[in-house]
């Protein structure tokens, strides 16, 4: 059996980590009328920094690799309308 490819670790702040466990909190507060503790603001944030950050990351890495792609194509055309017809 292949062993699974490991996604690379994206790592926060301390402050950043206050942050998100704040706005945890509050969404849970707002969105389900529930307060959650520490500990479950803990184990969500640690999710999402160990499972979901990797792939929202390497999507935003995907969609700047197509950007630079297309700006590169039009480049391409832009230095061609430069040329001068040379009859």
């Amino acid at each position: 059996m292949a062993k699974r490819e490991r996604m690379p670790q994206i790592k926060l702040s301390e402050a950043q980590k206050k942050k998100l466990g704040e706005e945890i909190k509050a969404f849970y507060l707002d969105e389900r009328g529930e307060e959650i503790g520490m500990i479950e603001q803990i184990q969500l944030l640690d999710l999402f920094e160990q499972r979901l950050a990797p792939v929202i990351y390497n999507k935003a890495l995907d969609d700047a690799k197509r950007w630079y792609g297309q700006m590169l194509d039009n480049l391409e055309s832009d230095y061609y309308a430069l040329y001068k017809n040379e009859d």
